[in-house]
């Protein structure tokens, strides 16, 4: 796997850094978006891939105004975000489904598809929440696992693809490897998939992707294919604790899962993520610090000779070379708290990126547990 050459941006960022402070907005923008401090004592937690710089103020102050009409159901609402979100994708919006952030969709999907029995293919590991949910009610997973480069194994999976097959579910990029398929490839694989079966395009890291290869599996939609394409406010927006998220697929498609929704987003989630469509600032803010605490834990596993995942998300995973909850614990006594397991990958980590003041606290304690 290739490593990126440390020096090279370091020296890069150190002529952004310069740039940006002789900016006249360099004063009013830092200000915005300095993430809230920790309470003293508590845990850095680097678990659960969130932003710790959001909201940013322009949608604090939408979720504020909102609160004024919280005493209405919010679906008459609906329209604000749904217009926002179709222009955003270039379809109309029956083709989107809102959900109580992409977690419920993928739950939804794996309801519809999972029911008596049927077969859903994904990889092994990755994002288990529709899967997990499609087992509880009876479902078969067919988990192919990761080829070498920890990315889907495509091909294995369109040989297992048969009459039972109800859905193929693709994390890209893969959660928890952080990995990215080939454009074309996936592209090909999702274009012939889909005359089959359903294909589920979890985009949940679409926004941190900055290889211009990478095909989102809108244009499938857009084509009216059996694809179903889920996206979320929990990650760059930094909307996680709002909890909005949403589906593209056909019309007829968002028509059969919109009776399973449980959860509607609450009046704040849609006027925030509407105004958070249209925080350009923040977004950008939010990717290029997301880059530097990427960069730094590059760096770090290179010092301590550790493995280590070229990622394209907010997120890195390493080799530790011991069983993670071994190593979980270690960092822990060390008031650092990182990823989960992720069978059968067990001696390797999670690790969210945070703020620089986080980064350097999680590269204390690793420093101290591989001394």
């Amino acid at each position: 796997m290739k490593h990126f050459n440390r020096r090279q941006w370091l020296k890069a960022m150190s002529l952004t850094g310069v740039a940006l402070a002789s900016s006249p907005m360099a004063k009013a923008a830092t200000p915005m978006f300095e993430a809230k401090p920790r309470p003293l004592g508590t845990p850095v937690r680097l678990t659960s891939n969130e932003n710790p710089f959001a909201p940013s103020l322009q949608t604090k102050e939408a979720m504020k105004n909102a609160m004024d009409i919280s005493f209405r159901y919010p679906v008459r609402h609906y329209k604000v975000l749904l217009e926002k979100l179709a222009a955003k994708h270039g379809v109309s919006s029956d083709h989107i489904l809102l959900t109580s952030g992409s977690n419920e969709g993928l739950r939804v999907v794996g309801l519809t598809y999972g029911l008596h029995g049927g077969e859903i293919i994904a990889g092994l590991p990755t994002y288990r929440a529709l899967l997990s949910y499609a087992e509880e009610i009876g479902a078969y997973i067919n988990q192919v696992p990761l080829d070498k480069d920890l990315k889907y194994d495509l091909e294995e999976i369109e040989k297992r693809i048969n009459t039972n097959t109800k859905l193929i579910f693709l994390c890209n990029p893969n959660n928890p490897t952080g990995t990215l398929l080939e454009g074309d490839k996936v592209k090909a694989f999702c274009a012939a998939a889909c005359k089959r079966t359903m294909v589920f395009s979890d985009e949940a890291y679409y926004d941190y992707v900055t290889d211009k290869t990478y095909p989102s599996m809108v244009h499938l939609v857009k084509e009216g294919w059996n694809v179903i394409v889920s996206r979320t406010f929990s990650k760059v927006y930094g909307l996680a604790g709002v909890r909005v998220g949403y589906l593209i697929a056909r019309p007829d498609i968002i028509q059969r899962l919109k009776p399973k929704v449980m959860s509607y987003v609450n009046m704040m989630g849609v006027y925030g993520a509407a105004a958070a469509l249209d925080d350009q600032e923040f977004y950008e803010y939010s990717l290029k610090m997301n880059a530097k605490a990427r960069q730094h834990i590059y760096g770090v596993c290179e010092d301590l000779g550790l493995e280590y995942v070229p990622s394209h998300t907010n997120f890195v995973f390493y080799k530790t070379g011991r069983d993670i909850r071994t190593f979980a614990n270690q960092m822990q006594e060390r008031n650092v708290l990182v990823g989960r397991p992720f069978p059968p990958l067990d001696e390797w980590c999670r690790v969210s990126t945070s703020t620089m003041e986080d980064m350097q606290a999680w590269e204390v304690a690793m420093r101290k547990v591989f001394a």
